[in-house]
């Protein structure tokens, strides 16, 4: 059956994809919200809740490659007609990053202390973001495995089950969100943060267990590890790596941002939090239209239909500035309202409404870089992927953010150094993708 390209196709992988891709930045921004009203040190807890989702961003970005890692292998096998020979492959990836995750709460649990005096955090702030991490650190393992079983979905061209988890998932801690954080008289006692830190943490073990029946009951997929190593796991794992250094140097980004932020007072790492927040949220909701680049991309390439992936670009392009401009548009109408969602503090309101124009401006340029990035890892070239990261990080963005904070620039200065890495990161992909393919096209 030959892959179509229509909207409607795409939109079949894409609209499942962008409300499954939005399931994690809801947890933090239900977090965020629903902490930033609590009666007792609303404003600490507020900005705990934003530097240890600074964090814990860096070790699932970091780890849940696997997803990409795995989509692109899977899909291409399938653009070749040939899933039978990778079904093995998908039960050791994810043992692998199994493994990796337990390795990595293990090693950060008893040294959450220093590892948020890094973030500028002291006293009651630094209190607050330890007791939070030291119990949101173990719904990572569960992340990480949700994430590599959506690859092996999204591998296999289907994004209509990662959407379904993703909505229990979500509701669920929604729900558990309101009953743990406030609690319910006579029944529960309120736990204000440590309630939202066990909310996420339950929700995330529903997702995986959920992830583990789909899997098994709609799939052919095996979970059980085969004695011999499969021929495509050394590629998984170099394309991990290239992946993990990538995502070390975006991490870097959100590091040095959370940390010049947090250094300007809690008023303003607040104000950060909750922007940061809605910048991962649009983010996400684009990465559906990236995934669906993901997954068409993988089979094309496989399947060596260079005009259709040349096309699928194009159109990629265009939706995905229509999406941009929709979600800028949508905060520009709602601007206040958005603000008085997660904080009563009129300081920290006043600090979100003079850079959230900002991250509104950004969508647009947010969503045809990450299209590109979908795009990069159905083609399995995670090395581009690395380079232009590493590039964008130590040439644009870091030395943006020191010069402007030696400007007072402040949260201002941030932001734009946030735009001006997305331009570099995205330019430079395209460039390359149409150097690459359209040569082959011409020549066909």
């Amino acid at each position: 059956m030959e892959t179509q390209i229509s909207l409607k196709h795409i939109n079949t992988l894409a609209v499942p994809a962008i409300i499954a891709g939005i399931s994690e930045p809801i947890l933090s921004l239900t977090d965020a919200a629903i902490v930033g009203h609590i009666p007792i040190n609303a404003t600490e807890s507020l900005a705990a809740v934003g530097i240890v989702a600074t964090f814990l961003s860096m070790l699932i970005w970091v780890l849940g490659q696997s997803r990409s890692a795995i989509s692109s292998i899977i899909s291409q096998y399938v653009g070749a007609n040939k899933l039978d020979e990778v079904k093995n492959l998908p039960a050791q990836a994810i043992a692998f990053i199994l493994v990796l995750s337990v390795l990595i709460c293990l090693g950060t649990y008893p040294f959450s202390t220093a590892i948020f005096k890094l973030y500028n955090a002291s006293g009651l702030l630094l209190d607050y973001s330890v007791s939070y991490y030291k119990i949101r650190i173990f719904g990572l393992p569960f992340t990480l495995y949700t994430f590599a079983v959506f690859g092996v979905f999204r591998g296999l061209q289907n994004t209509y089950y990662p959407m379904l988890i993703a909505i229990t998932g979500t509701l669920v801690n929604i729900l558990l969100d309101v009953l743990l954080v406030y609690g319910i008289p006579n029944v529960i006692s309120p736990l204000y943060l440590k309630g939202a830190a066990f909310a996420s943490v339950l929700a995330q073990f529903l997702m995986a267990a959920l992830a583990t029946y789909f899997l098994l009951k709609k799939t052919e997929i095996p979970l059980k590890l085969s004695k011999t190593i499969h021929k495509e796991l050394p590629k998984f794992l170099n394309m991990i790596k290239h992946l993990i250094i990538r995502t070390l140097a975006l991490n870097t980004t959100l590091y040095f941002a959370a940390r010049f932020a947090t250094g300007y007072g809690n008023t303003y790492i607040a104000a950060y939090t909750i922007a940061i927040n809605l910048w991962f949220f649009a983010a996400f909701a684009v990465d559906g239209y990236s995934s669906a680049g993901n997954i068409l991309s993988g089979k094309l390439f496989g399947a060596k239909n260079y005009k259709l992936l040349l096309q699928l670009s194009n159109q990629l392009i265009k939706y995905a500035l229509i999406v941009g401009v929709i979600m800028g548009g949508i905060g520009a109408l709602l601007y206040k309202p958005i603000g008085i969602t997660f904080t009563n503090d009129s300081e920290v309101l006043a600090q979100f409404y003079d850079i959230f124009w900002i991250v509104l401006l950004m969508q647009p340029i947010c969503a045809v870089a990450f299209v590109f990035d979908g795009i990069f890892k159905g083609l399995g070239n995670m090395k581009d992927l690395r380079n232009v990261l590493l590039l964008a990080t130590l040439f644009v963005f870091l030395p943006v953010i020191f010069i402007l904070d030696f400007y007072g620039w402040k949260l201002h200065g941030v932001f734009t150094a946030y735009t001006l890495w997305m331009i570099a990161r995205g330019i430079p992909l395209i460039i390359k993708f149409r150097k690459q393919f359209l040569p082959l096209v011409q020549n066909h």
